[in-house]
This record gives structure tokens, sequence and C-alpha cells, in this order.
């Protein structure tokens, strides 16, 4: 099992950029893919990105990419997200979320660990 704890988020002005971590702790984390995943309010959860166990790979979905980056350091079990270029459909409460041994991306995946979210707003 792992657990997982979310900081960084906040009130931004739209085109700024906020950073994002999720902390680890529990079993290896090495042995687990790691995404973010959103949700506004009256909409779905929906999927942002994730990383693979290595870090080698990264996934994202079309509206974040080329403005989100995805990284982790798996020696300070730590993901980031780096979010720039940030927009008002941006706003949501970001979630970190983890599964063991999946070797692709998140997207098409509901994972199994999850921490308690973090707001970002962006205001227009």
């Amino acid at each position: 099992q792992v657990q997982l704890v979310e900081s960084g988020g906040g009130l931004v002005q739209a085109g700024g950029f906020l950073r994002l971590s999720c902390a680890a702790s529990g079993r290896t984390f090495s042995d687990y893919a790691v995404g973010w995943f959103r949700q506004a309010p009256g909409k779905e959860r929906e999927f942002v990105a994730s990383v693979s166990r290595s870090g080698g790979s990264t996934y994202y979905a079309d509206p974040v990419k080329g403005r989100f980056t995805i990284s982790r350091d798996n020696t300070k079990n730590t993901v980031i997200l780096q979010m720039n270029l940030l927009k008002p459909e941006d706003t949501a409460v970001y979630y970190c979320a983890a599964e063991p041994r999946l070797l692709s991306t998140m997207a098409r995946t509901t994972p199994t660990y999850w921490g308690q979210g973090t707001q970002v707003t962006v205001s227009s």
C-alpha cells in the first residue's frame, strides 16, 4: 500500500504557473506508476498526466500537452506536475494517484491509490 499527499495548489492568474507535488510513503515507490487527475465542479474526473515507474515514459491528456510537465524522483518518493500557461479551464481539484505494475498510460485506468486532492484556481 502507498499513501499519497498532494501540495502546491492555489490561486493564480491566467497565463501563470503552479507546481504541484505528490509525496508518497509506504511501499516501494518505484513499483508504482503515478499520475494526476482533476475534477472541476459539475464535471467528471479526468486524466491529466502520468509517469511510468522508472520515469522514462510520460503521458498527457490533449488539453495540457505542451503546457504541463510530469516528472518523478524515486530517491525522494516525489512526483511533480509543473503547470505553465494556466487557463481558467484548468481550475479543478487535482488528485495524485498511483497504480502498481502499470506499464503504460494511466488514462484508461482507475488507479487504486489516491491522495486527498489540492485545489487549483485560475482567474481570468
